[in-house]
């Protein structure tokens, strides 16, 4: 097997130089910071190889950041991955439990006037609009959409089909 042609990061400007010297310094992120260092000492001349041993990194890995380099220039440096775990709940669900949350539950069948997360949470798995989901998600879920949601202490409403129609026949 031959051994692997060199791989050098593009011509870098004055100014690229400049800024890579600058992101080596203040970055906060060591994903940056460790691929800004990977193109500068590629920039200077250093193989591939000998940028690896230095940073105790693959050379694969030191390849890769030069190659992506080249082809998107700084925007390769910034780590393109959001924290946790993959979303579960499509836009459409999330969209649907909002829906609902701000919904009578009467009007869905339910025998109470207002929902709590647990009798939120018991609809949508027992509609099948979710196989399972946790209060905890839904409070999250109706919080990014801007769902106020507050407990209610103590609220009685009249099972009486009539109160509604008298109360508002008194108005």
């Amino acid at each position: 097997m031959g051994r692997r042609p060199e791989v050098f990061v593009r011509q870098v400007s004055m100014a690229e130089g400049q800024r890579l010297q600058r992101i080596t310094r203040t970055a906060k992120d060591p994903v940056k910071l460790r691929r800004a260092i990977v193109v500068l000492m590629s920039a200077q001349g250093q193989p591939a190889p000998d940028i690896a041993h230095l940073l105790k990194a693959s050379e694969d890995y030191v390849r890769d950041v030069i190659h992506a380099f080249n082809e998107r220039g700084f925007d390769a440096l910034d780590p393109k991955w959001n924290g946790g775990a993959p979303r579960r709940i499509d836009e459409q669900t999330r969209d649907w439990i909002c829906v609902i949350a701000r919904c009578d539950p009467r009007f869905l069948g339910r025998p109470y006037s207002c929902w709590s997360l647990a009798k939120l949470r018991d609809y949508l798995i027992d509609a099948g609009y979710v196989a399972t989901i946790s209060a905890e998600t839904i409070r999250r879920i109706l919080h990014e959409r801007g769902v106020s949601w507050q407990a209610t202490k103590t609220w009685k409403a009249s099972n009486d089909p009539d109160f509604t129609c008298r109360t508002l026949h008194r108005l």
